[in-house]
């Protein structure tokens, strides 16, 4: 009679551990489509419906909060509210700064269910990218605190790598295996046209310069720019700088995948082990479910730029977000697989040793329970696919030189041959340009078409179409 109740117990406690997994895996099929949802309304160009559903994802409160904040953030900013998207991503990257350092509760709760359990304190390339978003958002309202971000974003990538090169070194000199960091380029790049507008400081803007030749071999530009900052100039007298830069395509995605551990992640794995517990235990080579980085794609191959019926050219690629994401998630992957490898191996103990506690090994339904509990609780684990959405693809960018003066540009997508539309719709902007200075355009083409506002630095409220001729002739007088 006993046994019959206890077995009996049992199964309603597998039972329950069942429907807890069906209960979380459709909770977050749910937040899934929602999320899915704000996506694609951001991509169709309607901002403020998805801004609505975004916000109610961010109103539950949930631990993936921040990483809904910085896609609230971009979306804030394709709408031309720059100074809320600055303070959005300011406030996530402080309170993600404050949480690389890992909560020793989190941890435990992490091996007890799995990575989501921890504060979302963002990957490797979110922390950087955070830092180039925010440097471009502070140049289209007065680009005060441009030059600190763009510095930051080189500073930021250097800690990063010191970090997982120094990790490799002390887990393990085998695994130390030669590591490829794709640098990000928009750093020095703002940094170094920046300085350019103050007509000083031409030895640095050489080294920023270089770094971007260095940094991104394919971009156009670089030589180009790199020999003007040798000859330490900016414009010809009587000329500003145009800046256009073009956020294209849609971005880098994390996904969940199962994948065996690698050598590098089991021997991690290993080290971890030994610092959660005293006994001696082998980390399981079993396929475990984990995060991986998936490139984004652009529809358009650049976008050309216009004043009037002069072409003045198209964009080239500056950074490549997707490619850079990647790389830079590939570096950390082998941490993260270990964690999970630990996770799966802890439990996999526990297991076993409550079937010794209980002697299972004398009740073939105890076994049986205990190993559907256990498959129940393996059941459970989901990686951690929390992460910023809404990047894009690549940024684009193009300098021109133009005549001091008002002046209406156009902005005009260039189809990549083999997409089914063969034409992109322009834009239109009227943008003013100082002698000796910068002004920037800021432009989001995620598909073929430009959504949102064409952002400029110029002060838009002095700006009107009949103004454009009558400054363009005072500039033909002078």
């Amino acid at each position: 009679m006993l046994a019959h109740e206890m077995s009996v117990s049992n199964f309603r406690s597998v039972a329950r551990q069942v429907l807890i997994v069906c209960i979380l895996l459709a909770g977050c099929s749910h937040r899934a489509r929602q999320a899915q949802s704000f996506r694609e309304e951001f991509y169709s160009g309607d901002l403020v419906q998805s801004q609505a559903r975004l916000q109610t994802l961010i109103d539950e409160k949930r631990k993936d909060s921040d990483a809904l904040t910085l896609d609230k953030a971009m979306i804030q900013l394709t709408a031309g509210n720059t100074h809320e998207a600055e303070q959005l991503l300011r406030g996530v990257r402080d309170r993600l700064d404050h949480l690389e350092q890992r909560d020793a509760r989190e941890l435990v709760r992490s091996m007890i269910r799995d990575d989501n359990e921890i504060a979302w304190a963002g990957s490797d390339y979110e922390r950087i990218l955070i830092r180039a978003m925010l440097a471009i958002t502070n140049l289209m309202h007065g680009g005060d605190d441009a030059t600190a971000y763009a510095l930051q974003v080189t500073e930021k990538q250097n800690d990063v790598i010191a970090r997982i090169e120094n990790s490799r070194r002390l887990d393990e000199e085998e695994v130390a295996e030669e590591l490829h960091f794709r640098r990000l380029a928009l750093g020095p790049y703002v940094h170094a046209a920046l300085l350019e507008e103050r007509h000083l400081d031409y030895d640095d803007i050489e080294r920023s310069r270089l770094k971007v030749a260095n940094w991104e071999t394919d971009f156009r530009d670089a030589q180009i720019d790199l020999a003007r900052a040798r000859e330490g100039k900016h414009s010809e007298r009587g000329n500003g700088v145009l800046y256009v830069f073009c956020l294209v395509g849609r971005g880098p995605q994390k996904v969940e995948a199962v994948e065996v551990p690698s050598t590098a992640a089991m021997l991690i794995a290993d080290r971890i082990l030994n610092e959660f517990t005293e006994q001696e235990i082998t980390p399981t080579i079993a396929p475990i479910k984990v995060p991986v980085v998936i490139p984004g794609r652009s529809l358009i191959e650049n976008v050309q730029v216009s004043v009037g019926n002069e072409v003045l050219g198209t964009t080239a690629t500056l950074s490549n977000i997707s490619e850079f994401a990647v790389e830079q998630a590939a570096a950390e992957h082998p941490d993260v697989v270990a964690r999970a490898v630990v996770r799966r191996t802890l439990k996999k103990a526990a297991i076993y040793a409550a079937k010794d506690s209980l002697g299972a090994e004398n009740s073939g339904l105890a076994d049986f329970a205990l190993t559907a509990a256990g498959v129940a609780w393996e059941a459970t684990e989901q990686a951690d696919t929390r992460s910023w959405t809404l990047l894009p693809d690549q940024i684009q960018v193009l300098r021109a030189e133009l005549p001091a003066g008002l002046r209406e540009i156009t902005i005009t997508p260039q189809i990549l041959p083999n997409q089914v539309a063969s034409r992109a719709p322009s834009v239109s902007t009227i943008v003013e340009i100082h002698d000796g200075r910068n002004t920037y355009v800021l432009v989001t083409i995620p598909d073929t078409q430009v959504i949102g506002e064409v952002l400029t630095s110029s002060d838009q409220s002095l700006l009107t179409l009949e103004s454009v001729g009558e400054s363009s002739s005072a500039v033909m007088d002078r």
